[in-house]
């Protein structure tokens, strides 16, 4: 073991802390569970549903694409699937218990990350510093609750901040077996493990620094300590089925243009409050009554996740959970632990037995009364059962929102959310298309894709070009989506000679 300097033993938990704890960690993790189970908005981003149908063609195939199965555009074209075994997971729950077994599969992802935050925060902060940094860390997570990889991958990225900060607490590296495996696990359910693999390089240099600024340890031992785990943390990101791809993969998503046009990659909105705003709200008031002092380092990683979530909304919640970890130990020794909270009982495993009996209720509760997907703004269901079969066959200029639920339904979409795939180009021409910036870009998407039919929100202005246009006729319309069919469509069933 290198020389490093030890820190100081940690203070041991107040009294009141650990009697909290346990009530603390499964009341948490139950109410993240139940809010997944029962959250409506869980299936409102259209990637949810070809992930699943990509999940379903592993299951299938047995084997992991390296190309496009399911675009009528892009077809065969290169695609890294990074996400393969968080989709897996996804169609086999799927096939286990249609959608309540994607909720419930998201909802353990969701209360075991909360469990985790929760236990280490208890263990750094009292009474009420716990419970509030706890359910803020969580709130930080609610707009990008859906059902899709990132909540699933959400436990590796708790784990793994948790893991760098007891390697600081101890004086020594992150035990390499442990961490590895959160690694190897990440870095197969979603691309945000290049997250983990930057965010050890500030904790190596904080432990140099606090090797340098101690007589008795040398800096050097210390470095190549660190050194080690991240170069051993890379190559195991490498072991997946795309290998170096998927190592570069996420560098290359962040750098694409065509990302400014999706929602969650946007800057945050403050037209309504956001939770982020609690939390610094939150911050704000205990800095300014309390002292709270933060490694240099650590401050730095702080003010750099702040820049992300605000940069790009979806980064809120990573914001959230290595946020509040990094600061539960600050502001535990900040705050004055609540007194009031020394008569809840301090028996774990009375918590754990009730906690267990409540998962299991409200599983049943959710399984008792199945979850049926409707119209929703990534789902036009009731569109597509207006659609003839020979009608689906034929060419879609389809939303980038339903592209997703075409892929589910069996249909080949002109465009869905894998951006990445289609590039730049390909996306500007057909938002150019989509809000009619140049009137000509969707008579050419016609000519050369051979459009016969397009699906889309009734709010799109191409919707009124469509309706005015020679050779177009509305064949649909409720107000999630409304369907054209070209003259020189395939005849219908039904269809006028």
């Amino acid at each position: 073991m290198p020389a490093t300097r030890q820190p100081p033993a940690p203070l041991p938990a107040p009294k009141t802390t650990r009697n909290l704890s346990p009530i603390l960690v499964v009341s948490g993790a139950l109410l993240a569970y139940a809010i997944v189970l029962f959250h409506p908005a869980l299936l409102n981003d259209g990637d949810s549903f070809w992930h699943i149908a990509a999940g379903n063609w592993i299951l299938h195939h047995r084997a992991v694409p390296h190309a496009d199965p399911f675009s009528a555009t892009f077809a065969q074209h290169p695609w890294v699937a990074h996400e393969w075994l968080s989709e897996l997971l996804m169609a086999a729950a799927f096939d286990v218990a249609r959608w309540d077994g994607v909720l419930v599969l998201t909802g353990l992802a969701f209360a075991l990350t909360c469990g985790m935050v929760a236990a280490f925060v208890a263990r750094r902060a009292g009474g009420l510093a716990a419970i509030v940094t706890t359910m803020l860390a969580m709130a930080c997570t609610f707009p990008s609750l859906l059902a899709r990889p990132h909540l699933l991958a959400l436990p590796c990225l708790a784990a793994w901040t948790i893991a760098l900060l007891r390697a600081r607490e101890s004086g020594t590296a992150p035990p390499p077996l442990s961490v590895l495996t959160v690694m190897l696990l990440w870095a197969n359910l979603h691309g945000s493990f290049a997250f983990g693999l930057a965010l050890a390089i500030p904790f190596a240099i904080e432990a140099v620094i606090d090797s340098r600024t101690d007589p008795e340890a040398d800096p050097i031992p210390t470095a190549l300590h660190w050194g080690r785990f991240i170069l051993l943390s890379t190559a195991t990101s490498l072991v997946t089925p795309n290998g170096r791809q998927g190592l570069l993969f996420p560098f290359r998503l962040v750098r694409m243009p065509q990302l400014a046009g999706i929602g969650e990659w946007q800057p945050m909105h403050f037209a309504t409050i956001q939770p982020l705003e609690y939390a610094l709200f939150a911050i704000l008031y205990v800095s300014m009554t309390r002292t709270v002092r933060v490694p240099a380092i650590r401050l730095l990683v702080l003010m750099g996740l702040l820049y992300l979530a605000l940069r790009h909304e979806r980064d809120q919640m990573v914001a959230g959970v290595v946020g509040a970890l990094i600061l539960a130990r600050p502001l535990g020794r900040a705050v004055t632990h609540d007194s009031t909270t020394s008569a809840v009982p301090r028996a774990a495993r009375p918590c754990l037995f009730a906690g267990t009996i409540a998962f299991a209720l409200l599983t049943m509760g959710r399984t008792f009364h199945p979850f049926v997907l409707r119209d929703r703004q990534s789902a036009p269901v009731s569109a597509l059962l207006h659609v003839p079969a020979d009608l689906a066959r034929q060419p879609v200029f389809n939303s980038y929102a339903f592209g997703g639920y075409l892929i589910f339904s069996g249909i080949r979409p002109f465009i869905d959310g894998r951006a990445d795939m289609y590039g730049a180009a390909f996306m500007t021409a057909y938002q150019a298309a989509m809000d009619m910036s140049d009137r000509d870009a969707f008579a050419r998407i016609v000519a050369r894709h051979g459009i016969r039919w397009t699906i889309l929100p009734p709010g799109a202005p191409l919707v009124g070009l469509l309706d005015t246009l020679p050779g177009w006729r509305r064949m649909y319309a409720d107000k999630i989506a409304v369907i054209h069919v070209h003259a020189e469509a395939a005849p219908l069933p039904g269809a006028a000679p």
